[in-house]
């Protein structure tokens, strides 16, 4: 359970965190509604609030190539730890669908002729590059939105360099920083540490942290998040909650006309999309037998009287194990659109 429950207005404007108590107490007087935001339970108040005032609240974000952490945190509440995912699939996609169209190339079939590179001698920033960034500053915007966030504290990320171009383009957390900064900064005032001071203040507050990168514990990514956060609003040099909220992107695929390789007969079967039965992929739903789940992917099942009859396949939220692969959609029910699944990890 959450040791603390985030508050926004009816405006939707974020105020301080309360306890899930008098969280409770709100809700049940009619005070407040409570609701779910991207696995986070908060309450949305429905009359204007007593006193509007507010803390210093810091964001410390450690960045990771495979994993990242976010703590919100103020001088005398440490509210959520998250330990966050990150998306190392852009670049495999992006390599597969380059070969597989330098192979249509050769096929015996009337094609436009290849185009010059457009992208040559032109500043930008590699699609796999862009979207480990753009995950972050997704999960930046959506706790800004939950949380009166006043500063993002963000350790700076720094690659050996051996001059001229080699050092600019050597490490895909470097490549980036500058565009994430620079929108981040939108949100909130954004300071930076660099790696070796946020060790040496880690190792002034007695924390140790964890050789193993994987691992889903405090210890592991989310105590340099809380060095971060601290660094800033100051407070318990103890974390007083360890408990992990670990959030897991969802992968989405393009819709494809025809899979890469057909299957026996020479038949290629749709692939891709994320409209699946009319629900989009992803999505929270509830189903009579299977409980609270998100939605997968679709394939036709037909019956005597529904020849294009479609069914859904269910996924866990907390493992993405999927749990059917023919679940009806008259038997589902929506609850809320959803991009990344989430579970807790108590400590």
């Amino acid at each position: 359970m959450q040791q603390s429950v985030p508050v926004v207005d009816v405006n939707q404007i974020p105020l301080m965190p309360t306890t899930r108590a008098r969280a409770d107490r709100w809700i049940k007087s009619g005070k407040a509604t409570g609701f779910w935001k991207r696995g986070i339970f908060c309450v949305r108040l429905n009359q204007e609030p007593s006193a509007r005032n507010y803390q210093p609240v810091a964001c410390g974000i450690d960045p990771g190539s495979r994993m990242e952490a976010y703590t919100i945190a103020s001088a005398k509440h440490q509210y959520i730890n998250i330990q966050a995912k990150a998306v190392d699939w852009v670049k495999k996609h992006i390599k597969t669908r380059r070969e597989m169209r330098r192979n249509r190339r050769y096929h015996k079939t009337p094609c436009r002729q290849p185009r010059w590179n457009r992208l040559a001698n032109k500043i930008r920033l590699a699609p796999s590059t862009k979207s480990r960034w753009q995950w972050k500053l997704r999960l930046a915007n959506w706790l800004s939105k939950i949380y009166p966030i006043t500063i993002f504290v963000v350790e700076d990320i720094k690659a050996r360099s051996w001059g001229g171009k080699w050092g600019k383009t050597f490490s895909p957390l470097q490549v980036g920083k500058e565009w994430f900064y620079h929108e981040l900064e939108k949100l909130a005032p954004v300071e930076l540490l660099q790696g070796h001071e946020t060790a040496e203040l880690r190792n002034q507050l007695g924390l140790k942290k964890k050789k193993n990168k994987m691992a889903t514990v405090f210890s592991a990514h989310c105590v340099d998040s809380f060095t971060l956060a601290y660094s800033a609003v100051g407070g318990e040099t103890n974390p007083s909650n360890r408990d992990l909220l670990v959030v897991t992107p969802l992968r989405f695929h393009r819709r494809q006309l025809h899979r890469l390789e057909h299957a026996p007969g020479h038949i290629r079967s749709n692939y891709g999309g994320t409209i699946s039965a009319g629900f989009k992929r992803g999505s929270i739903v509830k189903h009579p037998k299977w409980g609270l789940t998100y939605v997968g992917g679709e394939m036709v099942k037909p019956t005597k009287f529904e020849p294009n009859r479609k069914v859904i396949s269910l996924h866990s939220i907390e493992t993405g194990k999927r749990l059917t692969q023919s679940a009806n959609p008259k038997d589902i029910k929506f609850l809320t659109y959803n991009t990344w699944r989430s579970n807790t990890v108590p400590a």
